[in-house]
């Protein structure tokens, strides 16, 4: 089994979806630089991210939106007909001057992952996990559906089982809708009830092969526990997959504005710590993660993990100078903690009945599966 390998790349730096977009924060750059400071990135950890080429990206995404996509970045602009039909140029999904080149990046870093697991190991791919993308437009700040093409490359080279596990604070909708009814893909997600994009419902099952947990506003560490020993772990274990694909997403967050979710970066580790056991190839990627300073502590501490770091109880100057240095369009700057530390204090709480009883529906649900 290979070596931890982190997959970056500098078309991040600097980029940006527009001064007041949630995307206007620096993520990967951030979780680069933290991570270097902190001596866990050598060079030969390290990959730089192709650019994945149209007729990849076709292998999920219509040709046609491929190539308004790639206009729209070479025109700066786009037509009422691509906005109408592609969803480009929105409020969500603006005309940026890398529009195509970085998300294409991050896919082209999935697709890379995809090879660096073939013969075992694990890969972080931070700037990957835009699971929002659908074949004919963008979705919800996600341009191409980097997991989506990812897990496709995996099967194209001969694996016969991947799970994907998402813990974004917004249901993937776009990978449980390419994987409907895929006896090849299970598709886990935990994410809170009653916020965008509406889908991912307990009931929902995406032709048998979904189960969703929405779960409520406050969502806590103890809860998730509850759920990562009651749900996650039973349901990919029994799927005996090949590989797993975590979508770490970091908007779940306690600090994140656009969610009302109330975990620690404490329940990420926890969830990439108990599912690399379960498949020799695992990939994890970033997603959502729209607070500067919680995202990109969030996904070091996700590198530290896969890489077995030990995490430090407070931060070297170098690294505190990374944090420091984040900007961010809202008001206000992070509590002391956010620049001096990695990890979060925990953020225990009671477990609640609604989330007891989804867990309940969903056991019973696995069970049945099993027997049949």
């Amino acid at each position: 089994m290979q070596m931890p390998l982190f997959i970056g790349s500098n078309i991040y730096r600097g980029s940006r979806y527009g001064r007041l977009h949630p995307l206007s924060i620096e993520r990967v750059p951030a979780v680069m630089d933290l991570a270097r400071a902190l001596g866990w990135l050598p060079q030969e950890h390290y990959r730089t991210s192709p650019r994945a080429k149209a007729a990849a990206l076709t292998r999920f995404h219509t040709p046609a939106y491929v190539a308004a996509l790639q206009e729209a970045e070479t025109q700066q602009a786009v037509t009422p007909e691509m906005r109408r039909r592609h969803g480009l140029g929105t409020l969500s999904n603006p005309v940026f001057g890398e529009m195509f080149r970085r998300p294409a990046t991050a896919v082209g870093g999935g697709l890379l992952a995809a090879e660096l697991v073939a013969q075992g190991g694990v890969v972080h791919n931070p700037g990957g996990g835009t699971h929002h993308g659908m074949p004919d437009c963008a979705a919800g700040f996600c341009y191409l559906n980097e997991p989506v093409l990812t897990i496709k490359r995996l099967l194209e080279m001969g694996l016969t089982r991947v799970a994907y596990v998402d813990i974004d604070a917004h249901h993937g909708d776009g990978v449980e809708a390419a994987f409907d009814g895929s006896e090849q893909v299970r598709v886990i997600s935990v994410h809170e009830g009653r916020r965008w994009p509406f889908t991912g419902k307990l009931e929902d099952q995406a032709g048998g092969t979904a189960f969703n947990l929405p779960v409520p506003a406050a969502f806590n560490d103890t809860e998730f526990a509850f759920v990562l020993n009651e749900l996650i772990l039973p349901a990919v274990a029994e799927f005996r997959p090949e590989a797993v694909f975590l979508q770490c997403g970091a908007d779940a967050l306690l600090e994140d504005p656009l969610s009302r979710l109330a975990l620690s970066n404490n329940a990420h580790i926890a969830a990439v710590q108990a599912l690399r056991p379960l498949s020799p190839h695992l990939i994890v990627s970033g997603g959502g993660g729209y607070n500067p300073w919680s995202t990109a502590r969030c996904w070091t501490r996700v590198w530290g993990a896969l890489s077995s770091q030990e995490t430090p109880d407070h931060l070297p100057v170098n690294a505190w100078d990374v944090l420091r240095r984040l900007t961010w369009s809202r008001k206000g700057r992070p509590d002391a903690s956010l620049l001096t530390t990695l990890a979060d204090a925990p953020r225990e709480g009671p477990i609640r009945d609604d989330i007891r009883d989804g867990i309940a529906t969903l056991r019973a649900r696995l069970k049945a599966d099993v027997t049949v």
